[in-house]
């Protein structure tokens, strides 16, 4: 359905996660991947989604050659709990900490995705609220030797065996919470290409 209306586009996504790539395929959007560099810093002012849409912002940045009919998608995902961004663990004993932190109580997932063209920029946001249920120390300490989720925001993945035991309900997109709000992308994309 979209892959038809995109066919003289050429979608380039900015993001190395296999999960985001995976949604991609899945979401039948031909694609190429490019990923640069750039210093994911933010001013601390900015509270929840305005992070996730600085950043997002921020990595379109990097692509100063963006051509005619070529669409650039970036992206940035927080876990926002008790009013501060909790970002990918530094080290084993940062998950521990995160996920005991996160354990027994609800915290927000913030997802933005920025599509950039030549000419213009549009920017889409969504949030998801997750309950957990009290996690164990030895299901947190098997879930990091396990799954590894050390590059994950939280220190988790909704789609892994924490997810499956951990996770009591949520509110909002389950896929915005694996790091892209695939509907909205959709959306966004469908509207770019019927406006050229």
């Amino acid at each position: 359905m979209l892959k038809k209306h995109l066919l003289n586009f050429d979608i380039v996504l900015a993001s190395g996660s296999p999960r985001r790539q995976h949604f991609f395929k899945e979401l039948d959007i031909d694609f190429k991947i490019d990923v640069r560099e750039i210093k994911e810093i933010f001013p601390t002012h900015l509270k929840a989604q305005e992070i996730t849409k600085y950043l997002a912002q921020l990595k379109a940045t990097a692509f100063k050659d963006i051509k005619e009919k070529q669409i650039v998608i970036t992206s940035d995902t927080i876990v926002w709990k008790d009013n501060r961004a909790i970002g990918k663990p530094q080290n084993k004993q940062d998950a521990i900490n995160m996920l005991q932190g996160l354990s027994g109580k609800t915290h927000s997932v913030f997802t933005s995705v920025c599509f950039t063209t030549k000419d213009n920029q549009n920017t889409v946001s969504d949030c998801t609220k997750v309950h957990f249920k009290e996690l164990t120390n030895d299901e947190v300490e098997y879930y990091l030797e396990t799954c590894k989720p050390y590059d994950k925001a939280g220190s988790y993945g909704i789609q892994d065996w924490l997810g499956y035991i951990g996770i009591e309900k949520i509110e909002g997109c389950f896929f915005n919470v694996m790091g892209l709000p695939t509907r909205l992308v959709y959306n966004a994309l469908l509207e770019i290409a019927k406006a050229k």
